[in-house]
């Protein structure tokens, strides 16, 4: 790659390193891959080549897109430095709020561009834009020289110039060349937390299907009537059968107020993928605040009075019944331990862990769900490592919820 000295060498294995430590295990036979093909002149000669070459050898899923571009990033930002956005340059570039006056004012430009049929040197305009960085010290809108918006510059966004570099920004008339301070794959991640979309299909893997169902057969059976029409000499036999319906029956309970306030809107989400995923032979949904105890509330208000006694719960669900729990499990001690730890209605003389206990006790599959789960078990939070013991539990994320769903459905 050409450029100035650097420790390739070092530079390489730090490039290993950083790889591992953002989540993405890169194997030894991986990496001679990528040595063979450096060595061999595939992906040589220019970063970006080597970017997406490395990317094509090392990254399995591209829910590691951003963690590659974060590994990439951290490695590699010394040689590319003198194509390197930095903070200040783009909070001059963030004119989300001008877009709309933005377009209107580069349509006329853009026209009058395409019909006098001017033809864009990209090597002159890279050339242009490393020499603009080095030399800008402030903000630019409108003009044509700088890096900046609204303008007929090759650089910046939301300027009215076909072809050029877009720097932030929201993407427009799709022309530019290159693109850079855009993180382009953060929402692939599995590790981010969900979205209604997200837990749709997560909630997907909650099937179980049964025809022995009392219902009236009304759905065609291809293959028996192949074979019924077969044994008849080719006169056509129509074959019914019951349909398929998935067995699973839900219950869903869910902490709500105080520390989970900042995940209100993830909970509305869940809740409404849940009431989505209408083909679960039943769904019930309850909430609680901070821990479990002898009445669940039919809102996330968790109004006194609102609720359902957790022993007529008990009485009228049975052990079958798939339970996701979700909750950051950030209570005090007292209100896990102490049989006048709950503060805001009932307990019945027992302790929230006993509460908890009598949740395993009578359901099969209980899983936990944490929005801001700790890794391992973190002394600062003890509550959180005393329910981790009760019940699998895991990140709300997309991997985590993918092997929550899993763990469900285990037939052991």
């Amino acid at each position: 790659m050409a450029g100035p000295a650097y420790d390739i060498d070092n530079m390489f294995l730090n490039f290993f390193e950083s790889l591992r430590k953002h989540g993405i295990h890169v194997t030894l036979g991986e990496w001679l891959d990528l040595e063979n093909a450096l060595d061999s002149g595939l992906i040589g000669g220019q970063l970006s080549r080597f970017y997406h070459g490395a990317r094509m050898i090392l990254v399995k899923s591209e829910t590691d897109y951003d963690k590659y571009d974060e590994a990439f990033e951290e490695c590699f930002s010394a040689v590319k430095k003198d194509t390197e956005i930095g903070k200040e340059m783009l909070r001059w570039l963030d004119k989300s709020d001008l877009m709309q006056l933005a377009e209107m004012e580069a349509k006329d430009h853009l026209n009058k561009m395409e019909g006098e049929g001017i033809i864009i040197d990209k090597d002159d305009v890279e050339q242009k834009f490393k020499q603009r960085l080095k030399d800008q010290d402030s903000e630019h809108n409108g003009g044509s020289f700088w890096i900046g918006t609204m303008g007929k510059t090759s650089f910046g966004n939301t300027g009215g110039n076909i072809g050029g570099v877009r720097v932030g920004g929201m993407t427009g008339y799709q022309s530019a060349f290159a693109v850079i301070g855009a993180k382009k794959y953060r929402d692939f991640r599995d590790d981010r937390v969900m979205t209604n979309r997200q837990f749709q299909l997560a909630f997907r893997r909650l099937r179980q299907f049964s025809s022995r169902l009392d219902t009236p057969e009304r759905e065609l059976d291809i293959d028996k009537t192949v074979d019924e029409t077969c044994n008849q000499g080719g006169v056509l036999k129509i074959e019914m059968r019951k349909p398929r319906k998935n067995s699973v029956k839900l219950l869903l309970l869910m902490d709500s107020g105080g520390t989970m306030i900042p995940y209100s809107s993830l909970l509305n989400d869940l809740f409404q993928a849940v009431n989505k995923s209408n083909h679960y032979k039943e769904v019930k949904c309850y909430y609680f605040h901070n821990c479990i105890y002898s009445h669940l509330y039919k809102t996330p208000e968790c109004e006194n009075g609102d609720w359902v006694e957790t022993k007529w719960l008990f009485r009228n669900t049975d052990s079958d019944y798939k339970v996701i729990i979700v909750g950051d499990a950030a209570m005090a001690p007292e209100e896990l331990y102490s049989t006048t730890g709950n503060y805001r209605g009932p307990n019945d003389g027992l302790s929230g862990e006993e509460w908890l206990k009598s949740v395993k006790r009578h359901y099969k599959k209980v899983v936990w769900l944490n929005p801001k789960m700790a890794p391992g078990n973190a002394p600062w939070r003890e509550a959180e490592t005393a329910v981790k013991q009760m019940f699998p539990m895991y990140k709300l994320s997309v991997s985590g919820l993918d092997k929550a769903m899993i763990k469900l459905m285990e037939t052991r």
